[in-house]
């Protein structure tokens, strides 16, 4: 991590150069890319104020702290610095997800936003050979199949329909129409 430390109305020293460039490397672990760190140290009176900006791809997060010793100003703005990078990289992590699981093949309409309930379901094909038949004869076929539906090519109108069971036990027709 690239780093530079701004002293003001307080003697630079390398043992506090040090302190913060181990600190900071710890925070090095938790980024995906590399980033810059702009510290700024400084001394008000009795108030010793440690800030430090990360600037990095896609991350810009800026903690602030100010107590009585600087070393302890140092590590309560990189614990700050810390949590925010965990809560970024979790919020990423989600973006992520929810977009593999929207990007699948499966469009959602515009006008209908994208729940997680929404999750595609596996689909099961199975192919069929329909032969031309009357109405009658494939409800007798599909009595032996026991399905659901039954698709067949009608004799009458060379047009495949679908015939299907009701909740009632009595059978349905679907048939196409011109427009």
């Amino acid at each position: 991590m690239q780093t530079s430390v701004t002293f003001k109305n307080i003697d630079s020293s390398d043992h506090l150069k040090s302190f913060l460039q181990d600190k900071l490397n710890r925070l090095d672990k938790l980024l995906d890319n590399p980033a810059e760190a702009n510290v700024v140290l400084s001394v008000e009176k009795f108030r010793h104020i440690a800030e430090i900006s990360l600037i990095g791809d896609r991350l810009n997060i800026v903690g602030k702290e100010e107590t009585n010793d600087m070393y302890s100003a140092i590590d309560m703005v990189l614990d700050k610095l810390e949590t925010q990078l965990k809560k970024n990289k979790q919020k990423m992590k989600k973006k992520r997800s929810v977009s593999r699981k929207k990007n699948k093949g499966f469009d959602t309409p515009p006008d209908m936003p994208y729940l997680e309930e929404d999750i595609p379901r596996q689909i099961k094909v199975r192919n069929i050979e329909y032969k031309p038949m009357d109405v009658e004869e494939a409800i007798m076929q599909m009595d032996l199949v026991d399905d659901h539906f039954f698709v067949f090519t009608n004799a009458r109108t060379d047009r495949v329909n679908v015939l299907y069971r009701r909740s009632d036990g009595d059978y349905g027709l679907i048939q196409p129409s011109r427009i």
